[in-house]
């Protein structure tokens, strides 16, 4: 990850993911950081912030047709402040005040195939945007907005596209401390960061031309900042599980380069009554027990991981659904990252458990050292 300050830097995160660009200015003096003591409201918060530097939407799910098909999918929107001296100063509609990424993929769970999309706006004559007044960000066609207490998420390609109502089954999680997530040390290396850890989900699938109904389960992230990572931080891992008794667990690492995880990786728990607990990384563990090289780039992925929450006797076995879920996104965010489904086995409490999820992970095939 390239260091902020004089340089410009783009990169994914998603616990979540999730993008993070550091201005050519320090972000101290133009955008707005993410300091402890932040309290959220809904639905306000699902609005855009358009005084913070960068901010991602993230939905990822599973989804089963009518005669049995399981696909997972994944659709994000990036906006990524550029010029907050145009913000209320300039009425032209060329004016260039955000850029607007979005990255949209469907895998295809029985056979084993990744399929994805990126886009990039500069927003202009409302080409992409994201509302500060109500939920609605765009690029293009792709969308999410939301329906009352619903949300309702869009996109589409030549053949293949999604067009689902996802309704929340347990309210907003909070993640971190005092309505921040601190990601490392130093004022301001956090963000605004919140999910919807499970929400079911139905509407239409179009896959290969066809168009199907579908059912499923759905995360949504929402994150905010302005100077997030650290210059010794190289890549994370995160993770979003959904398990059968209705935990839901998100966890990520944050990988120094010193080959061990900052201090400040955590996660949550929710209880399936929507009840949260802060896990700062004493209270977890996740080991790589499988790698898996890609043929495009040489990098090794971890697609198989052990997760213990020791202290709620969870002891997991974090499966990629199949191995290449690797994601070239050089037309957009500029970076290379592994996204995608896994399968959830072990144990809670002593007894047998399951569940699905979804597992990202950066810096594994080359260094985050690309300009956005």
């Amino acid at each position: 990850m390239r260091a902020s300050g004089l340089q410009r830097l783009g990169s994914i995160i998603s616990i979540g993911l999730c993008l993070l660009v550091a201005s050519s200015a320090p972000a101290e003096e133009s955008f707005r950081l993410a300091l402890p003591g932040y309290r959220f409201v809904f639905p306000r918060d699902h609005a855009s912030h358009p005084g913070f530097k960068t901010e991602w939407w993230y939905y990822s799910g599973h989804l089963k047709t009518e005669d049995g098909r399981r696909f997972g999918y994944q659709l994000t929107f990036f906006r990524v402040g550029v010029d907050p001296s145009l913000r209320g100063n300039s009425r032209s509609r060329w004016a260039v005040r955000d850029l607007y990424l979005a990255h949209f993929a469907i895998a295809d769970l029985d056979q084993g195939r990744l399929f994805y999309w990126e886009r990039r706006s500069r927003g202009a004559l409302g080409s992409a945007g994201a509302s500060a007044e109500v939920f609605s960000v765009w690029n293009g066609t792709w969308a999410a907005k939301g329906e009352g207490k619903a949300h309702r998420v869009i996109a589409s390609v030549e053949g293949y596209g999604i067009d689902l109502n996802l309704t929340p089954a347990k309210s907003p999680v909070i993640h971190g401390t005092n309505g921040v997530s601190q990601k490392a040390e130093g004022r301001g290396r956090a963000s605004h960061y919140y999910s919807l850890s499970r929400i079911a989900t139905e509407g239409t699938l179009i896959f290969g031309g066809k168009r199907q109904k579908v059912i499923g389960s759905s995360w949504m992230d929402h994150e905010f900042g302005s100077n997030q990572l650290a210059p010794s931080q190289v890549g994370w891992d995160w993770f979003a599980l959904q398990l059968d008794d209705g935990v839901d667990v998100m966890l990520y690492q944050l990988r120094q380069a010193n080959g061990h995880p900052d201090p400040h990786s955590s996660g949550s728990l929710i209880h399936p009554d929507g009840r949260v607990e802060h896990l700062p990384l004493t209270a977890f563990r996740m080991e790589p027990e499988e790698l898996w090289q890609s043929s495009r780039n040489g990098g090794r992925y971890p697609i198989r991981w052990r997760v213990q929450v020791p202290g709620h006797r969870i002891d997991l076995t974090v499966q990629a659904a199949f191995p290449d879920q690797e994601l070239d996104t050089h037309g957009s965010t500029q970076v290379i990252y592994w996204e995608g489904s896994v399968t959830i086995s072990g144990t809670s409490n002593g007894r047998p458990i399951s569940g699905l999820g979804y597992l990202e992970m950066t810096g594994y095939a080359e260094p985050f050292r690309q300009p956005l």
